[in-house]
């Protein structure tokens, strides 16, 4: 369990649902890691839901919305926010973890349009001066990226991509859902357009579209990630 591992922050980069009855059990199976210091953005899963769609469409270009079918998001958002967690939806805060005061960005769903990728640096300088910022997104597209390293985030977090979901065993991914490059689908990647380095961690996450319950050469996952202080 996460108690066992001595886990300081939750980051959760969204599509915690994807279904119309997916509100009350979500929050009741995350009941374990509410207790823990948490932050959040939605997805688009978060707050539309599913529709059948042709899974070989995601091959040719980054999926495009089937559904009009709104779900209950704030509802959603209401049980994270009671539990503590910070709502980093085009917002920002600040934690205190482990002793440490962290500083976090964010913003909501870029793939959905959702993104304000201006408030990235206007949320950045309104905070106070501290060690450590953190950005939080669940769309990796390179927009939200470079906004993220101009805004002077060290350690960008994402999701959204399933990690490519379907992948070439010995290759990897081969489709992110957006612009971001394969090679970069999971994991840690660094960036750097003006010599200072931000690193990126996108999560493949633990599930799928109910549409398309599939994945190969591609392990569901939960990242745990440690943070060092730098020299």
């Amino acid at each position: 369990s996460l108690a066992k591992l001595n886990v300081d922050l939750v980051v959760d980069t969204g599509d915690n649902l994807g279904h119309r009855d997916a509100i009350k059990p979500a929050l009741a199976a995350m009941q374990g890691v509410l207790g823990i210091p948490g932050v959040f953005v939605n997805g688009s899963n978060d707050y539309f839901a599913p529709a059948p769609r042709n899974p070989f469409n995601y091959l040719f270009s980054p999926s495009k919305r089937e559904s009009h079918e709104a779900l209950a998001t704030a509802e959603f958002i209401e049980g994270l926010e009671t539990a503590g967690w910070l709502n980093l939806n085009n917002s920002t805060g600040t934690l205190s973890v482990n002793g440490s005061k962290l500083r976090f960005v964010g913003v909501d769903d870029h793939h959905e349009h959702l993104s304000k990728l201006e408030t990235i640096g206007q949320n950045a300088k309104a905070l106070k001066t501290g060690e450590t910022l953190i950005g939080v997104t669940h769309a990796p597209y390179l927009a939200v990226i470079n906004a993220m390293e101009d805004a002077g985030v060290q350690v960008l977090f994402a999701g959204h991509t399933h990690g490519g979901q379907v992948c070439i065993p010995g290759f990897g991914a081969i489709i992110t859902n957006c612009d971001l490059p394969a090679n970069a689908a999971k994991g840690l990647s660094s960036w750097s357009r003006t010599g200072r380095v931000m690193w990126l961690n996108v999560c493949a996450g633990l599930g799928h579209s109910i549409y398309a319950p599939v994945r190969f050469a591609c392990k569901p996952e939960v990242r745990i990630i440690e943070l060092v202080a730098a020299e």
